[in-house]
């Protein structure tokens, strides 16, 4: 009988656990939308949570008062957010992992990596701004400096951790530099690594938005500067949740595709 009790109790708690999420959303948005009908936040400050939905929804019909329908919006900033986090991948990951690893490329590249780290992505704006203008390559280049710092950090970082241990048995069995990186480095540096596409996703939209706040004609930061100019709380909020939204959806992709890795390399 105790343990069946304990079984029922053990289900209940389980149950309990996998509503807590839902619950605690549910609940921060009814607090929310009673903040503002009840007047203790006033309504030109904030935007309730049906004034935001129903924006959405004419924002998929209607281009004004923006000048653009709301998927030009977030087709816009995910075609900048993407093209420059990829890149940002491409270059960062592989660089990081070298520089872990062989002498040579730390001390070819880590001076200048060391130099150009400090600086805020956002300090590129003007700069980009005078060399590509308000359009996509300028934006692509500020995420591109945004996402390879945690991309090289983690990825060097992930290298150096490798267990020691594991490296001088390699070396006993005749592994060269290049079979040790490989096949010991690279597979031991993946959870650090896929950390650093995390911290380079939040980066990277950030610094877009940042971008699109100063100079854009369309994408999520403009639609929240536009909110702003034309004092549309709603449209504001509308477009720091889809922010949100659109991070979370690439940062369960990433979780995804981590998964599936490191289920293949313990196979």
């Amino acid at each position: 009988m105790s343990v069946a009790n304990g079984i029922a109790k053990a289900e209940r708690g389980s149950r309990l656990l996998s509503i807590l999420p839902y619950a605690s959303l549910v609940g921060f948005f009814v607090v929310w939308q009673l903040v503002v009908d009840l007047g203790i936040v006033p309504r030109v400050m904030l935007a309730t949570p049906s004034q935001v939905v129903a924006l959405f929804f004419d924002k998929l019909t209607q281009e004004n008062p923006d000048g653009a329908l709301l998927w030009v919006h977030i087709a816009t900033s995910l075609q900048e957010v993407l093209t420059g986090y990829f890149l940002a991948l491409l270059i960062g990951i592989p660089l990081g992992l070298l520089m872990g690893w062989f002498v040579v490329a730390e001390g070819l590249a880590r001076p200048l990596f060391e130099i150009m780290r400090p600086i805020p992505p956002v300090a590129w704006i003007p700069l980009a701004i005078f060399w590509f203008g308000i359009g996509i390559t300028g934006k692509v280049f500020i995420i591109w400096a945004s996402g390879m710092v945690p991309c090289v950090i983690n990825s060097y970082v992930g290298v150096k951790m490798t267990n020691p241990t594991l490296i001088q048995m390699a070396r006993t069995y005749g592994a060269s530099d290049w079979q040790i990186f490989k096949d010991i480095c690279v597979p031991s540096a993946l959870p650090m690594v896929f950390g650093g596409l995390q911290i380079a996703l939040a980066a990277a939209w950030t610094t877009l938005v940042a971008a699109e706040l100063i100079a854009a004609d369309a994408g999520l930061g403009f639609l929240i500067t536009m909110g702003r100019r034309l004092l549309l709380p709603d449209m504001i909020v509308l477009g720091m949740l889809l922010v949100g939204l659109t991070g979370v959806v690439v940062g369960v992709i990433i979780d995804k595709v981590e998964k599936r890795l490191s289920e293949g390399i313990r196979r």
